[in-house]
């Protein structure tokens, strides 16, 4: 029997806690309604608790919403090859999809490191997904602009070079993982997160999923794993554009990637995608303005639905 990771009851909807194996992994997800498949994935350090207010909106729409902790992410099953690379994310995603009896009518959405993992799935396996939803991680080659150019950004993403060496594992993992207590700190000023923190933590409280967290970044920017099987796959999402309606949702005051990032990336939009930013949020925006995320998310997937 699964513990009692569940959100229990909404005023109109039951989140329940399931299981489904995709893509090589057991995936611990929660659910939330009836309808076409709304898939919501997290992002670092955070867990399929973040969704816990966007799923009954989603559900009241008309969407079987469903969120599951990320590949590596407790409890959720560790991949075998250790591999995290983008492409990685993205075909759990599709294969989620599959699993869960997904159709042309799903929509995707992700935030942090969910974010890229939903442009990557979208790019993939484009039949599969109506619409796209991204949030504080900007698409279209964004965070490599700014590496180039913007080293205010740069400074904000010291954490991401830090992540490449072996000693991160026993500093973020040391005294009740501080080290995720500062990044939100840091991350969404002002932000009173306690519950969600607790839930981020004991998504990676085991070393071995802390590696595999910490194993997104190594991926990415350093010399982490990298399925060669993917080489093709991760060259595809490496663009950050789905030929998807695409919605990019940024917090004003996030400190982990500067607004002016996500500006920058409005100027090169495609026509196909709309940009805004969220005042009075951070880095975490669906949990610090629920109701105006939520509005904006239901509204850009319902809109887009015909």
């Amino acid at each position: 029997m699964l513990p009692n990771y569940g959100l229990g009851m909404t005023a109109q909807h039951n989140i329940a806690t399931k299981e489904v194996s995709a893509n090589n992994l057991s995936f611990t997800y929660f659910e939330c309604g009836t309808g076409p498949l709304a898939l919501c994935l997290h992002g670092f350090p955070d867990s399929a608790h973040t969704w816990r207010h966007l799923l009954p909106e989603l559900a009241s729409a008309g969407y079987r919403a469903v969120a599951p902790f990320m590949r590596g992410y407790a409890p959720t099953s560790i991949p075998a090859n250790g591999a995290y690379q983008t492409a990685a994310l993205a075909t759990d995603a599709n294969a989620l999809h599959e699993k869960l009896g997904g159709n042309s009518d799903a929509v995707i959405i992700g935030h942090d490191w969910g974010a890229p993992a939903v442009y990557g799935a979208a790019i993939l396996e484009p039949a599969r997904w109506k619409t796209v939803v991204g949030m504080s991680v900007p698409p279209w080659g964004a965070m490599g602009n700014a590496f180039m150019s913007n080293l205010r950004q740069v400074q904000r993403s010291w954490y991401m070079f830090f992540f490449q060496h072996g000693l991160s594992n026993f500093v973020v993992g040391a005294n009740n993982l501080a080290f995720i207590d500062m990044l939100w700190d840091q991350w969404s000023p002002g932000f009173s997160a306690s519950e969600d923190i607790a839930n981020a933590k004991a998504s990676i409280a085991n070393p071995e999923h802390l590696e595999a967290a910490l194993g997104y970044y190594r991926a990415t920017l350093g010399a982490g794993f990298r399925d060669p099987a993917l080489t093709e796959a991760q060259n595809l999402v490496q663009g950050e554009n789905p030929p998807q309606p695409l919605l990019y949702l940024h917090g004003e005051q996030d400190g982990c990637i500067g607004a002016e990032v996500a500006r920058e990336a409005a100027t090169r939009a495609p026509s196909n995608a709309r940009v805004e930013i969220v005042e009075g949020a951070g880095h975490f925006m669906q949990l610090e303005q629920p109701a105006k995320v939520n509005k904006l998310i239901v509204n850009w997937i319902t809109s887009n639905a015909s």
